[in-house]
C-alpha cells in the first residue's frame, strides 16, 4: 500500500453520526423514502401509494407494461438499506407471490420475493442475484412481517474502449443474515438469459421493480461510497 503501519500522516476517517436505532439513516445518508414523500422518486406509470409510513407498488394499468419506481438521483458504488413487506395473506405461489426487486443502476437485480414456505427456482428466490446466484441461505420472515436488506453494491469498471476491467459486486444481508458475499455479477440482469456487460456510465438510478404484486417498502436510504471504498489492497485486485 501507500502507507506504513500506524503511519501518523495517514488521513483519519470522516466522522459519521450513526442512527439512534439499528436500521436508521446515518448522518451522511441520502434518504430516499422516510415515510411521507416520494419526492426522490418517479413512477413509470401510476404513482405508488403511501400509507402508514410505507409505500406500496400499484398494479400495472390494465396489467400491461412496467410501473417501477425509479430514483431521480443516480448512484454508482453505494450502501443501501431498505425494508420491505410481502402481502398477507399470501396470494398465488412461486414467482407470483410478493415479487419485486432492487435494480442497481437499472441493470443489476437482487430479488425480492415472499420466500417463506414458497418453493421456486433457487436463483429466483429472495436474496438471489436474479437468474444467476442463489442466496447462501433463506432467512425469510413470514408474509406480512417487515424484512430488511442491507447491501453494498460495487459498480463495474470499464476501460475507455468499453472493455470490462472489473465486474459489479454485491454483498447483501437479508434480515441481518449474509446471503451474498462480495459476489460478482455475470452481467446485467436479463430474464431467462445469462447477462453480459456493455459499457455504461459511472452512475445511474436505483429502481424498485413492479411485478404486479403489492409489495410495500419503508425506510429507504443510501450512502454513496467514495472510489476508495471499492479499491482493494490485496495482490491481484484491480484498484
Amino acid at each position: 500500500g501507500d502507507w506504513k503501519v500506524h503511519d501518523s500522516e495517514r488521513p483519519y476517517p470522516t466522522v459519521v453520526t450513526p442512527a439512534a436505532q439499528p436500521g436508521g439513516a446515518p448522518s451522511d445518508a441520502v434518504v430516499l423514502f422516510g415515510g411521507t414523500s416520494l419526492d426522490a422518486w418517479q413512477a413509470q406509470q401510476t404513482p405508488w401509494t403511501i400509507a402508514d409510513g410505507a409505500v406500496t407498488s400499484r398494479p400495472r394499468a390494465g396489467g400491461r407494461g412496467e410501473n417501477a419506481l425509479v430514483s431521480k438521483q443516480s448512484f454508482g458504488d453505494v450502501q443501501l438499506h431498505l425494508e420491505f413487506r410481502s402481502p398477507n395473506p399470501p396470494e398465488k405461489s412461486s414467482q407470483d407471490r410478493g415479487n419485486s426487486g432492487i435494480w442497481f443502476m437499472q441493470r443489476y437485480e437482487i430479488q425480492i420475493l415472499d420466500g417463506y414456505d414458497n418453493p421456486t427456482y433457487a436463483d429466483g428466490t429472495v436474496g438471489a442475484i436474479y437468474g444467476a446466484k442463489p442466496p447462501l441461505v433463506n432467512p425469510s420472515r413470514r408474509p406480512g412481517e417487515w424484512q430488511s436488506y442491507d447491501i453494498v453494491f460495487e459498480r463495474p469498471r470499464f476501460a475507455a474502449d468499453g472493455t470490462l476491467l472489473r465486474p459489479a459486486y454485491i454483498t447483501a444481508f437479508l434480515n441481518g443474515v449474509l446471503v451474498q458475499n462480495r459476489q460478482p455479477w455475470l452481467g446485467t440482469t436479463v430474464w431467462r438469459q445469462v447477462g453480459t456487460y456493455t459499457a455504461h456510465g459511472d452512475a445511474a438510478p436505483i429502481q424498485l421493480q413492479d411485478h404486479n404484486s403489492p409489495v410495500s417498502f419503508r425506510n429507504i436510504w443510501v450512502r454513496p461510497l467514495p472510489e476508495a471504498a471499492a479499491s482493494h489492497d490485496h495482490q491481484g485486485e484491480v484498484k
